[in-house]
């Protein structure tokens, strides 16, 4: 089989004109970026607030595994499913972080035969949305630094400065950093650090705002840090907020691209699942909601962190709410929950699977209880996969009272998702009764409480003197009633990445919180979660290369 770039490399694309005038897009709203990629105005989604929003399907899945499970590949190959059924659909996605696909994890476009192309220019710079986030909190960075400089007048501590710098690119060594060092004119010495461009609260900031006026007005509210007293200083008292919204007047555009096989896609910001909310644009899908009867959508990782961040956070604030959800399941993802390693999980093996198969039986009742949601199984079949294995799957999720379809889209693209297509439309016509996980009048440890508990399966939590101190700072600063956004592996329920399966009698350790408040939410970082990754010994970088055709290779 082709690799994936071959594959999107030899896909004749429409003129994405065409794409947008199929949709109804007039060109008072189209921003063409070339031939295949454009902008749609976010004014499009107040002028045609009135219209009916049609149905959204939330994309999500069992526990990941280093390999991947291809959540992205069946949210696009459902979407051309759906199509492919005579319905119109779109979907949308999170945009890449050139982190990723320089260092372990690769691109985020798909694979195979479901993917959204141009597969080069999604995954590498594609519109610099990532730019001007990167852009906007480096300016907010540059201007705390010289507020101290010039003489503090707002009494910023700089022992306790909130806001770091960041970029989209998986660096360890800038993870805690000395500045300020060049002596009277090079500013006042401090620790510092970078995050990775994906966990900035700026990206949250544009991946939740409803317009404009809503990105200033929760750029202002941003907590840039704290005064001897414990005042909170925030980006609109420096006056920021405005000229970082300037860097962020184009970002705020959803992106319009296309699949493999011509169904519209709107790929719009980036957030990390497992270090911050994990979703794409509000303005993204509420925008698909009008211009499409089905819209496919996805959250990161697995159930425990991107849908429940989609639920809980998303949700919550802008309004959505899901009409299906499909969990991404494959045979190697529970031969790994099983006990076996990545050369071992692509065999036969009926024991492992049975050893694995409670994590997705805990995704299914998480969803099924907290949420009162009843989801599809897909179980997104690789080569090699056994039939008997694939039935066997399909057989344990009809036991545990959710239905289960087998798709295979990468090989096959949306004609291997026609029975996913069909009973993911058949569940949207089926009322749900979708709740929240928490209350948000409670305690922040008792939502904290509450979600490992319900969520990740945990006796409870435990504190470190650290975030004690940080939640009550955060109660008396008049925080206490907003979500809680996790930072926590995605590789286990618990906070441990070696626990697999479905862990018991454990506890998630809570080792700092801080507030997200442009945002609007609380961020608790567990175990020892970093929100700077780091590149592999061998990173994807080394095979990446262009070749004197100005064709690129080795991307995936």
């Amino acid at each position: 089989m082709k690799t994936d770039i071959e594959i999107a490399q030899a896909c004749k694309m429409a003129n994405i004109r065409d794409i947008a005038a199929g949709l109804g897009v007039e060109d008072e709203y189209f921003e063409p970026y070339g031939y295949y990629k454009a902008k749609i105005h976010y004014r499009y989604l107040q002028d045609m607030r009135d219209l009916p929003s049609g149905k959204l399907i939330l994309v999500t899945a069992m526990t990941p595994t280093p390999m991947g499970e291809g959540k992205t590949t069946v949210s696009i190959g459902l979407a051309d499913a759906l199509r492919k059924t005579g319905k119109k659909s779109m979907v949308a996605l999170r945009q890449p972080s050139l982190g990723p696909v320089f260092g372990v994890k690769g691109g985020a476009a798909g694979g195979g035969y479901a993917q959204v192309v141009p597969m080069e220019d999604i995954n590498l710079h594609f519109t610099g949305d990532f730019h001007g986030v990167a852009s906007a909190n480096n300016l907010l960075a540059a201007m705390v630094d010289n507020h101290i400089y010039q003489g503090n007048a707002l009494g910023l501590d700089v022992r306790r400065i909130a806001w770091r710098r960041c970029v989209d690119m998986n660096d360890r060594q800038l993870r805690h950093i000395a500045c300020g060092l060049g002596g009277l004119t090079g500013g006042i010495p401090r620790e510092d650090g970078f995050d990775i461009t994906a966990a900035s609260e700026v990206m949250a900031v544009l991946c939740l705002a409803e317009d404009l006026t809503d990105l200033k007005k929760r750029l202002s509210r941003m907590i840039v840090g704290y005064t001897r007293d414990g005042a909170a200083i925030t980006a609109g008292q420096l006056q920021a907020a405005g000229a970082m919204a300037v860097l962020l007047k184009d970002a705020l555009k959803p992106n319009l691209v296309q699949t493999l096989e011509g169904t519209p896609a709107l790929i719009h910001g980036g957030p990390f699942a497992n270090i911050a909310h994990g979703c794409n644009s509000v303005i993204a899908t509420k925008m698909a909601l009008k211009l499409a009867d089905y819209t496919v959508t996805e959250a990161g990782f697995g159930a425990d962190l991107g849908a429940e961040k989609f639920l809980d956070i998303k949700c919550r604030m802008s309004g959505l709410r899901p009409d299906a959800v499909v969990l991404v399941a494959t045979l190697r993802a529970l031969k790994h929950h099983g006990g076996l390693s990545k050369a071992e999980s692509t065999g036969e093996n009926r024991g492992a699977l049975a050893k694995g198969l409670p994590n997705l039986l805990r995704h299914i009742e998480n969803l099924r209880t907290v949420y009162h949601l009843s989801p599809l199984v897909a179980i997104n079949r690789f080569a090699g996969d056994s039939p008997e294995e694939l039935d066997w799957l399909r057989s344990r999720c009809e036991e545990a009272g959710v239905e289960a379809a087998i798709c295979d889209v990468r090989s096959q693209g949306g004609a291997g998702g026609l029975e996913m297509a069909e009973k993911a439309a058949a569940l949207c016509e089926k009322k749900n009764d979708f709740c929240f996980c928490y209350d948000l009048d409670l305690p922040l440890e008792e939502k904290l409480t509450q979600l490992a508990r319900k969520i990740y399966g945990a006796d409870g939590i435990d504190l470190s003197d650290q975030a004690k101190k940080q939640i009550d700072h955060l109660n008396a600063l008049g925080f206490q009633h907003l979500p809680i956004c996790v930072a926590k592996t995605q590789y286990s329920f618990s906070d441990d990445k070696n626990k697999l399966a479905a862990p018991s009698g454990f506890r998630i350790f809570v080792s700092q919180v801080k507030a997200a408040a442009g945002a609007g939410f609380v961020i608790a970082l567990t175990g020892d979660i970093m929100t700077m990754p780091g590149l592999p010994k061998k990173p994807a970088a080394e095979s990446i290369d262009i070749g004197v055709d100005g064709m690129v290779s080795g991307l995936f």
